[in-house]
């Protein structure tokens, strides 16, 4: 999966671990939660992270939703579900990774 860099220039909040938005682990850094979008830290400054383009994960069984067991966290349209380090979207009867 390609992650774009779209730096969020006006971004003068600092997200943290006492900041009030939901910190998420996705891969290698944590995404917090903000304004219905994923920020992440780089290089001092904050980015969006979201996925560039549409990457269907295959072979996922599990059927997430109310009590399923993993986190799940509001991303614009949809409800992503955390698993294994990343974010999971309902797509067209399949699950795509975030």
């Amino acid at each position: 999966m390609t992650v774009g860099h779209e730096e969020h220039p006006t971004h003068e909040h600092v997200h943290g671990p006492t900041c009030g938005h939901r910190a998420v682990p996705h891969g290698d850094h944590t995404d917090y939660v903000h304004d219905g979008h994923m920020h992440r830290e780089h290089s001092g400054h904050w980015d969006e992270c979201e996925p560039a383009g549409h990457v269907a994960h295959d072979g996922h069984a599990h059927e997430h939703g109310v009590g399923c067991g993993h986190q799940s966290v509001e991303h614009g349209d949809h409800v992503d579900y955390v698993h294994d380090g990343h974010r999971h979207a309902a797509h067209d009867g399949h699950w795509d990774d975030h």
